[in-house]
Formats: C-alpha cells, structure tokens, sequence
C-alpha cells in the first residue's frame, strides 16, 4: 500500500496509506446498489402515478439528476467521500493530504466516464495498479488520490508510556501538538533510537524546539524522549 508524505499545519510529516483497490471497489459497489436502488424507486413512483408518456419522460430525467451527480454531490458535501467510500473509510483527498476543491471534483466526475463507465471500470483498475499510488485518470487530472482512513493499532504503537507516580513534566507547551502528531514523532524517535540514527533524532528535537519555543540545553535524545513522557502526562491529567 503507497504512502503519502503530509506536512501537517505544525510542520510535522504524517504518512497517509493509499485505499486499498479492493476498498475501492467495494465502495464502488455499494454507491452502484444506492444508484440503482434510487433509480427503481424514480421509475416505480413514476409508474404509480397517471402521467402521459411525454410529461413521464421529461420528469425521469429530473427524477435522476441526482443519481446522475452522485458523486460529484456527495464527495462535494461530505468532504471527499461517497456513501460507499464512508462505509469503507476511505476518502479522496488532494496529494498534499489538503481537501481538494470543487473543480477537482468535478474533474474525477467528468472523467469517470472514461475510467469507470465506458470500460466496467477497467481504466480505473489498470491505472491504479500501474501508477501504484492510488490514482485513476480522474484522479491523475485533479491532483487526488483515495486514501484509507483505517488505523491498524497495535500495544507497540499506542502513545502510552508507563510514568512513574511521582513524574513531573518540564515542558507544558507541547500540549501545542495533536495526538496524531506526537504519534509520528514516536515512531520516528522509536525507530531511530533503535537503528541509532541520531541524524533523525536531532532533526526532531530542532523541529520540536522550532514548533514549542523550547531552549534547553538537553541531548537531543533525551530532549525528545521527555517530550513524548511530557506529552502522555499531559494527555493523561487533562
């Protein structure tokens, strides 16, 4: 699964997983039932009621619009994601993790025909496999991607850390940093402690400073190892 570099609004790099295609096309799937189950419902109030064929025809065209926008709909007003992409947490976002704009929308809306309609989807599926970041050809037009919004969690990777009782914090401002943040800034120190990439280390520990205002005159390592004890003690009295 591809993964994408993204710099959040405190200057820190989170890595976001491409939607797996077989999300994808469940997804796909289950906006295809919401569609055609909307469809019948149109035809079936239409058949119920007595309308000449020429009106009937001119309010099934009205009737479908909706149907016909769904995804340029749905992804407008829920931020990137369609029925089925909701159900199966995934999204589409532009390549930089930032929410793409309506014009971007309505380009993967317009070439879906291509990489959906006209080919049963296999202009979709070939161009995800070969491009291997998550992209089709509307997607490659518009700047986006779909990315997985599923979070495997494992003990190892929890941002809990056992402080004793008597611990007492000395840097209150990184309370300025969001869990998912201070999460990244684990596994880089995590990693790079055990490879022994103080290069890495260092660089943390500067971005921290430049982010929280911090002046100490603490190791590097030590630095970002009383951060991320700070952190979980904050988090966890708050």
């Amino acid at each position: 699964m591809e993964q994408f570099q993204i710099e959040t609004a405190q200057n820190i790099t989170i890595s976001q997983n491409a939607a797996h295609l077989g999300d994808r096309m469940v997804a796909f799937l289950i906006d295809t039932f919401v569609v055609i189950s909307y469809i019948i419902l149109s035809i079936v109030l239409l058949l119920s009621l007595d309308i000449e064929m020429n009106d009937a025809w001119a309010i099934y065209m009205v009737l479908n619009l909706p149907a016909l926008l769904y995804y340029l709909l749905f992804e407008t007003l829920m931020n990137g994601q369609s029925i089925g992409k909701k159900l199966m947490k995934i999204r589409v976002v532009k390549l930089d993790g930032s929410k793409p704009t309506f014009s971007s929308y309505i380009i993967r809306w317009v070439l879906r025909i291509l990489d959906v309609t006209l080919s049963s989807g296999g202009v979709a599926v070939l161009t995800i496999l070969i491009r291997g970041n998550g992209q089709r050809v509307g997607d490659i037009a518009a700047g986006t991607t779909v990315i997985s919004e599923k979070q495997k969690v494992f003990l190892r990777d929890t941002l809990l850390r056992e402080l004793p009782e008597d611990y007492k914090p000395s840097f209150p401002q990184v309370t300025v940093f969001k869990d998912r943040e201070m999460q990244t800034i684990k596994e880089l120190f995590d990693v790079s402690k055990r490879k022994g990439d103080h290069n890495v280390i260092l660089s943390l520990s500067n971005q921290i400073k430049k982010v929280t205002h911090i002046s100490t005159d603490l190791k590097p390592v030590d630095f970002v190892d009383m951060v991320i004890k700070d952190y979980n003690y904050y988090t966890q009295n708050m």
